[in-house]
């Protein structure tokens, strides 16, 4: 008999998981994670980067949780010595078209909190920071860091047990009831958890959990695959830390971008393609029922007439690594197509709904017995901890 049951052995689930254990040392709570090892999926697919803030709206839950967040994961990786380097990033506009996207970004920065964020107003001030840039002007952002977050959420786990905490892995969620007790029974592959409340952090299976639970939410999870290439080690010189384009307002996404990697390396991208299974990092991954799910969803080709143009643009250049290295070359013209070697991929749980939009903030559906995270992309890896302290405050406002 457990207080919680939280499924999902991520890095959301695992903060939240030690936030409870923080704010009730006396909670008997359970992690259930349905691979064998933790953070395997968005988690462990991250590209490292810890956001500053820069490009959410002022109020939104990604701003508050992101600022919040960034503060909290530096002061737990400082604690915890989990290697991280404040680096930085610059945003790089290349053409003048793109100059009034660059000033809302600086604004949105100004008034999410970042000190220092610095308008670069030239090629050749772009240059002083990353010297193989080429742009017309652009903004420096002291506060962007890298880290590995995979190392980070084994940490919470870590941490978690200390606590008292259980985790089992292995256990996949097959079915939820309530008895007419009002306990939650968690049944998994392995075997029964029965709890006073559940909370799900389950990513790209976070629709299919609060069907299980018999929530009622209005959207889906489309998954998008984003493919990376890395720099060959000759040509790493290329890039000092993290390039950004301007984001393309007509289109979800940042756009491909120069990544310096923790553990050493730069990665180039990502790509945004619909994913033919919800954890399919390989473009030869498809569950046929997954797949048809995804396409024959009312939001989605609400969502697919929306932004054709861009994203046949964006399924092009999965195919086509030629394609791919000309839009790197916009940031860097040195790039050339034999500089890139196959890198990893990530695939992004977005939520949709019924009537086309994207869903772009934190979202968390509540129920007298169950949370459920329904939707946590980007900058959900850097807010963690500040997502898993309001889940910790919801969580004990239901338990009394």
């Amino acid at each position: 008999m457990y207080n919680v049951v939280i499924v999902g052995g991520g890095i959301v689930g695992l903060a939240s998981a030690l936030k409870l254990k923080e704010k009730n040392p006396k909670l008997k709570i359970a992690v259930l994670e349905k691979e064998s090892t933790l953070a395997q999926h968005q988690t462990g697919h991250n590209s490292g980067v810890i956001h500053s803030g820069l490009y959410y709206k002022p109020g939104s839950y990604k701003a508050k949780n992101c600022t919040e967040g960034y503060h909290a994961l530096l002061q737990f990786c400082e604690e915890e010595e989990i290697p991280f380097e404040k680096c930085g990033k610059i945003v790089v506009a290349t053409a003048k078209d793109q100059l009034p996207a660059l000033e809302t970004l600086f604004n949105r920065g100004k008034q999410n909190g970042l000190e220092g964020i610095k308008k670069l107003a030239s090629a050749e001030a772009l240059q002083e920071f990353e010297p193989h840039v080429q742009g017309v002007s652009g903004l420096f952002v002291p506060q962007t860091g890298i880290i590995d977050y995979k190392v980070v959420a084994n940490k919470y786990a870590e941490k978690f047990k200390h606590f008292g905490g259980e985790i089992f892995t292995d256990n996949k969620v097959l079915k939820i009831r309530e008895n007419q007790q009002g306990l939650i029974h968690v049944q998994t592959n392995h075997q029964e958890f029965i709890s006073r409340f559940v909370i799900h952090c389950g990513g790209l299976q976070s629709d299919q959990l609060a069907s299980l639970s018999k929530l009622k939410v209005n959207y889906r999870i489309i998954p998008f695959r984003g493919e990376y290439y890395q720099l060959k080690a000759e040509k790493e010189y290329l890039v000092k830390n993290l390039i950004y384009p301007v984001p393309d307002p007509n289109f979800p996404f940042l756009g491909v971008h120069f990544t310096r990697m923790i553990n050493g390396g730069v990665e180039a991208g990502p790509n945004a393609v619909l994913a033919y299974r919800r954890e399919g990092y390989r473009k030869k991954d498809i569950h046929f029922g997954e797949f048809v799910g995804s396409i024959t969803y009312k939001g989605f080709r609400k969502v697919a007439a929306k932004y054709w143009k861009t994203g046949l643009g964006e399924f092009y250049r999965s195919y086509s690594k030629k394609a791919f290295t000309k839009a790197l070359k916009k940031l860097i013209p040195e790039i050339e197509k034999q500089d890139l070697i196959p890198g990893g991929a990530g695939v992004r749980a977005q939520a949709c709904d019924k009537d086309g939009g994207l869903l772009d903030d934190f979202l968390i559906v509540e129920h007298p017995k169950i949370l459920n995270v329904g939707n946590a992309p980007s900058p959900a890896a850097t807010s963690s901890l500040a997502i898993g302290k309001r889940i910790a405050e919801l969580t004990a406002e239901r338990l009394g």
